[in-house]
């Protein structure tokens, strides 16, 4: 379960990381506007992937929120730090444009670190009924 919950919270991620940083970049911005881009809409994504069944199962736009938040913030959060963290690391890879293989190769890298490191603390949440174990719930 740890697993899936992280490969839909990866998914979110990955689209909002990955059109944060292509607008960024694409934008000429410095790494902070791009970064806090690429964060706002990883969140914006994630939850609203999360919320998409619920709203589906017949939760209200309101409920539905209220557990997209709290089945996902701290798995956005830690696979966020963690990718971005990876991806300022590599030396030029914010720079590096679209059209490099740097900018791609670190984004698909740090995602797949993030991924790593974010299965255990979604293991850990599940365990204590949080993170996704609140999703569900609700599922039926």
């Amino acid at each position: 379960m740890a697993v899936q919950a992280t490969l839909h919270c990866l998914t979110g991620c990955a689209i909002g990381e990955v059109l944060g940083m292509v607008i960024g970049t694409a934008l000429g911005w410095s790494s902070g506007p791009t970064v806090v881009l690429a964060v706002v809409l990883a969140f914006v994504f994630g939850y609203a992937l999360t919320m998409r069944p619920l709203l589906s199962a017949g939760l209200g736009v309101r409920d539905a929120l209220k557990v997209a938040l709290a089945a996902d913030t701290v798995s956005i959060a830690v696979m966020e730090v963690v990718d971005n963290a990876v991806v300022i690391a590599v030396p030029g890879a914010m720079a590096a444009g679209l059209d490099g293989p740097l900018f791609w190769l670190s984004l698909a890298g740090a995602l797949a670190v993030a991924f790593a490191l974010t299965v255990p603390v979604n293991r850990w949440l599940i365990s204590r009924g949080r993170g996704h174990a609140v999703i569900h719930r609700h599922h039926h």
